[in-house]
């Protein structure tokens, strides 16, 4: 059988706190490591880098990405779009991808800043391929470096097929991460990332995650 939404796969909540929750999905799509091994071949994936104080980093993840008018890599991952925008009541006008091609790629705790208005979101995430720790931490604990797991308190997990959704001020006072598994071999995982905000709130004051950084010297 040829990959499938499950559109009637039933959403477990998750309260973070008074303002913010994750829905987990288990088994959102039927067959996706069919669908990661697609949409690896036929994505156009590049890799970032960023300027880190004295130097260039290569990302160690591979990126894509898909707008209105873009072709898709593949048909479902527009019905999966359809199906997001009606179940939230939001709408999405791209998504983004990332590919984790074995456990010495990931992603550090972060929130996605970008959007700037971080109080009202919805971020959607799909998992395609490999099951890699997905860590979320109170951003209170970021300064605690000695902390198992670095202060995560939730390891979502999510299995090839399962959904991921962020919402309300998740993005405001919480951090998620990809966890690099550098201890043994991992296969590769592809995420599909939906973004949305209502843009109402205190829009978040300071530079992108792209933006260069550098050493202080005051």
């Amino acid at each position: 059988m040829p990959p499938a939404l499950v559109a009637d796969a039933l959403a477990e909540r998750v309260l973070l706190d008074e303002r913010s929750w994750v829905d987990v999905v288990r088994g959102f799509v039927t067959d996706a490591d069919e669908l990661h091994d697609d949409v690896a071949a036929a994505a156009r994936w590049s890799q970032g880098r960023l300027f880190r104080y004295d130097h260039w980093v290569t990302e160690p993840r591979l990126g894509a990405y898909w707008k209105r008018g873009d072709p898709v890599p593949h048909p479902l991952l527009l019905e999966i779009h359809r199906e997001l925008q009606t179940r939230y009541e939001v709408r999405f006008d791209a998504f983004a991808l990332a590919r984790y091609r074995d456990g010495r790629d990931g992603q550090a705790f972060h929130r996605d800043r970008d959007m700037r208005w971080l109080d009202d979101t919805v971020i959607a995430v799909l998992t395609l391929g490999a099951t890699r720790p997905w860590l979320l931490r109170p951003r209170a604990n970021r300064h605690d470096h000695e902390a198992p797991a670095k202060g995560a308190t939730l390891d979502l997990a999510p299995a090839s097929g399962d959904l991921l959704v962020m919402g309300g001020g998740c993005q405001a006072g919480w951090e998620h991460s990809v966890a690099q598994q550098r201890d043994r071999p991992v296969a590769s995982r592809i995420s599909v990332q939906w973004r949305w905000t209502s843009r109402q709130g205190r829009p978040e004051v300071g530079a992108s995650y792209r933006v260069p950084r550098h050493f202080s010297r005051g």
